[in-house]
């Protein structure tokens, strides 16, 4: 399938025809956004089903915030990633998709926002604003930490609208910080350890999901048979290589260390985070399987850009990967057995 960016016709069948695409388009996306968002709200009754694990008071709803939050950091994330490989394209044309950081931003402040209120009222979810002790924010790790987002993704906002997208990234770093200290309590083993963990696998999670998004964006708006678009998602293609045996191996040491080997096989399928873990290397696997059957199209394949086939359906594939990653701060953490 040859990637051919749509014309606009004023008058005809074909314009009638692109508005159909326009809406067949917008439903799937709905469909898919409104399928995502199931996963992190129902998955922690299924993931905790039979393992005798309590689940912490909602569950869902957080897990959907935290699913809300990683998506508003790879979109801003990706788009200025990007926009660092088209410049080193030379010839490449001077079109760029519109930015979505601005509704990203608004989205992550928002998100936040609604998981600081929780840290607010001792992690139970706040029946009122009376309920809230702001407070209380300032007195603690979680709360610092939950503040430090907030403002960050308000941060990045304002660099957006200010016309500074690329100074972006020292809120969006700061937010990647705050999330990997959040997962790593001071009372957990080399706490440290596991905080650069989950900061290398964030960032490099960020930079693959946000920058094939975009990237594709940019292929669309650049149109069929575009030499510089074949050569953008060669280079983009090489770079998500190293990202996915960082995301990989990061991973593996973060299981191994919260899953003694030992008792890995056990708690894959006899625990909540287990089973959320398990489904996440399932859905991993497949991304990785899409990414390499877009390579060897990118390489082999008479037009390159056919490549966009299984890179549109890695999208979606690694949008269900981040919907588990919500759940996944959800579940309760395995025991150390």
């Amino acid at each position: 399938m040859t990637l051919i960016r749509p014309t606009a016709e004023t008058s005809g069948t074909g314009g009638s025809e692109e508005r159909r695409r326009g809406t067949g388009r917008a439903v799937a996306v709905l469909l898919l956004v409104t399928a995502g968002a199931l996963i992190p709200l129902l998955g922690p009754s299924a993931a905790l089903h039979g393992t005798g694990e309590a689940s912490a008071p909602g569950a869902g709803g957080i897990g959907l915030l935290r699913t809300v939050l990683f998506a508003a950091l790879c979109i801003p994330v990706g788009e200025l990633f990007v926009h660092r490989l088209v410049r080193r394209l030379p010839g490449a044309p001077g079109l760029r998709p519109r930015s979505w950081s601005a509704y990203a931003a608004i989205a992550g402040f928002l998100a936040a926002l609604g998981l600081a209120s929780v840290v607010a009222t001792g992690n139970l979810v706040p029946g009122g604003l009376d309920e809230i002790d702001v407070g209380g924010l300032y007195e603690s790790r979680d709360g610092k930490l939950a503040l430090l987002e907030v403002n960050a993704f308000a941060l990045a906002g304002l660099f957006v609208l200010a016309g500074s997208p690329r100074a972006q990234w020292w809120p969006l770093a700061a937010v990647a910080v705050a999330e990997a200290l959040r997962a790593h309590p001071t009372t957990e083993h080399s706490p440290l350890v596991g905080s650069a963990l989950t900061l290398v696998h964030l960032v490099c999670a960020a930079l693959w999901v946000g920058g094939l998004l975009y990237a594709l964006r940019v292929l669309r708006l650049w149109g069929g048979g575009s030499a510089p678009g074949a050569a953008l998602l060669g280079l983009y293609a090489r770079v998500a290589a190293v990202l996915l045996a960082a995301i990989t191996a990061t991973g593996i040491w973060s299981t191994l260390r919260r899953m003694p080997p030992e008792t890995v096989l056990d708690q894959l399928t006899e625990t909540a985070y287990g089973r959320a873990l398990l489904a996440k290397v399932l859905l991993v696997a497949t991304v990785a399987a899409l990414a390499l059957w877009a390579r060897v199209r990118l390489r082999r394949a008479a037009d390159p850009l056919t490549a966009y086939t299984p890179a549109r359906a890695e999208v979606v594939a690694l949008g269900a990967v981040m919907a588990v990653s919500g759940l996944l701060t959800a579940v309760p953490v395995p025991i150390r057995w």
